[in-house]
């Protein structure tokens, strides 16, 4: 059965949960609401597209997802109603469609308010309505001259040999989590050794661990997550404050010039 996601930037103590809830409890009583993921950094549509962009297939399709991230429409951005993938996305074109789905949509809408509807009740009410089955042109009809902003999503680049990354999310441990992905790691290094430079040369790591506590606590150490991206972390405390790491800080990974067994690099 379908649901109705909420990703926002606001605290668990604001009044706009209960606008929205409510809304979606008169206008569709028999669907479930839940909080995808609320305290987004305000404005931070990067953050907000990731979070979204890695949870909502885990959600049944016909699913409908509202971001409440940066999401006042302006004189150049639009609310609009988006498909894709078997799920519906409300929220503003700022580019966060674009990160989340990084394809061509199945069919767009723009969605404009009543008269004296702000956004929270905009936004419920065309969720409720596509649950409904209300916009049944949005489900059959493609995406012919509605489009989405784009917004080129960060990836890592290869420059002679060497990797060269992004951190992209910072998680509530203080775990920076790049866009160097494990089939890129791989395929670059294989198990040749290699050395993965933090903060510039600062910091180095020469080792994959496979938990946090493979390594002593206060170590610096690089893993794979669940997503497949390469996370830089400190066992036991906040590598982001520590090292005064955030979105955008450069994690260069190179191949050792002196080439030993690589044994033992994926513990």
């Amino acid at each position: 059965m379908a649901v109705i996601t909420l990703t926002t930037e606001w605290s668990e103590y604001d009044y706009y949960y209960g606008v929205v809830r409510g809304t979606l409890a008169s206008m569709a009583p028999q669907t479930a609401v839940i909080l995808n993921a609320g305290s987004i950094p305000p404005f931070n549509t990067l953050h907000a597209a990731f979070v979204v962009r890695n949870t909502f297939h885990h959600y049944p399709e016909g699913s409908v997802h509202l971001i409440f991230v940066n999401s006042e429409a302006g004189y150049s951005s639009r609310h609009l109603l988006v498909k894709a993938r078997g799920h519906y996305f409300i929220g503003n074109d700022n580019g966060i469609f674009n990160l989340i789905i990084n394809e061509r949509p199945d069919a767009v809408r723009e969605i404009k308010s009543e008269k004296g509807e702000d956004d929270l009740r905009l936004f419920a009410r065309t969720a409720a309505e596509v649950i409904r089955g209300s916009h049944t042109d949005i489900i059959t009809s493609p995406a012919d001259d509605m489009s989405i902003k784009e917004s080129v999503p960060f990836r890592a680049t290869l420059d002679e040999g060497a990797v060269n990354g992004t951190v992209i999310y910072i998680d509530s441990y203080g775990n920076a989590i790049t866009n160097i992905t494990r089939d890129l790691f791989e395929r670059v290094f294989g198990k040749k050794p290699f050395t993965a430079a933090v903060q510039g040369s600062r910091h180095h790591i020469k080792s994959i661990s496979g938990k946090y506590c493979d390594e002593a606590a206060g170590e610096l150490l690089a893993r794979f997550n669940n997503l497949d991206l390469m996370e830089i972390a400190i066992n036991g405390s906040s590598i982001s404050r520590l090292y005064d790491l955030d979105t955008g800080s450069v994690v260069r990974v190179t191949a050792d010039k002196s080439e030993v067994p690589g044994e033992g690099l994926f513990s």
